[in-house]
């Protein structure tokens, strides 16, 4: 009589029954996040190559940029809590109730860290969005690294800025804070329904984090000039949201988001900041 055993499925498998589980996925993403910091403090730094190339294979050996890419693919599959658009579109058919389009007007939208081109596909006639992300995985994403945009060619440009689970993806505090002037300078702020920021974060990020906690978080928004008005999570959840509105600067002393400063302690916690 054959075993009653069951053979086990590998994780790397391609099909949908075979498909990595939520805990390892995040167990990837954490791993990589913790090599490209590593990598980023020994950049420019003279005698770091071999540590550099010892860095780089072990990205390698996780798959690089594409694993990382398709594991957050997975995050946004239905049986996973869906993908964070559908809450974008929510609160924006909210805000277009009090403030509606005129005839043929679409909401510009950049759609920054895509991983599909099509997540806006169904409200094509009042959005039009660019979807552009640093290492481009779909035709229709057009490959760019928002840091490096220009913001003499994208100033005002844009009603709508969405950074979904993308902070926590760059490695460096202060580029996070970078990337946040960047949203204010990108943003058109001309009518209620512009200027417009969208921001998805794992909810340990604000929760979990020695450096950062969701008033620090709030009141950081308002230096970099922007302030909060939806805002959607749960205790005991993995994701928070956020829109924000672009408003004038002003003139808020900064010098607290300048460094880190332990807000908690504890053994668990982690090391997630954003510095201006």
């Amino acid at each position: 009589m054959g075993s009653s055993k069951r053979r086990r499925t590998p994780v790397t498998g391609s099909s949908t029954k075979s498909r990595p589980s939520s805990t390892k996925t995040r167990s990837v993403i954490r791993e990589f996040h913790t090599l490209l910091k590593s990598r980023k403090k020994l950049e420019g730094q003279p005698g770091n190559d071999q540590a550099l190339n010892v860095i780089d294979e072990q990205i390698s050996g996780l798959g690089g940029l594409d694993t990382y890419q398709r594991m957050s693919q997975q995050g946004q599959s239905a049986d996973r809590g869906g993908g964070a658009e559908a809450v974008l579109i929510d609160w924006l058919e909210d805000i277009l109730k009090n403030d509606p389009l005129g005839e043929g007007q679409r909401l510009r939208l950049l759609e920054v860290g895509a991983l599909k081109a099509d997540n806006f596909q169904r409200c094509h006639s009042w959005i039009e969005n660019t979807p552009i992300d640093l290492n481009a995985q779909a035709p229709g994403i057009r490959q760019q690294d928002f840091l490096q945009m220009s913001e003499e060619v994208d100033a005002c440009k844009w009603d709508v800025l969405s950074l979904s689970l993308v902070l926590n993806f760059v490695p460096d505090p202060r580029e996070r804070g970078r990337m946040l002037r960047l949203a204010h300078s990108f943003l058109d702020a001309t009518c209620a329904r512009s200027g417009l920021l969208f921001v998805t974060l794992p909810l340990s990020c604000v929760q979990n984090s020695r450096y950062f906690t969701l008033g620090h978080f709030e009141s950081l928004m308002k230096c970099v000039g922007f302030e909060k008005i939806k805002e959607r999570w749960r205790p005991g959840g993995k994701m928070a949201y956020w829109l924000f509105r672009k408003v004038h600067l002003t003139g808020l002393d900064d010098l607290a988001h300048q460094r880190k400063s332990v807000l908690r302690s504890g053994r668990t916690r982690n090391n997630f900041a954003i510095l201006l």
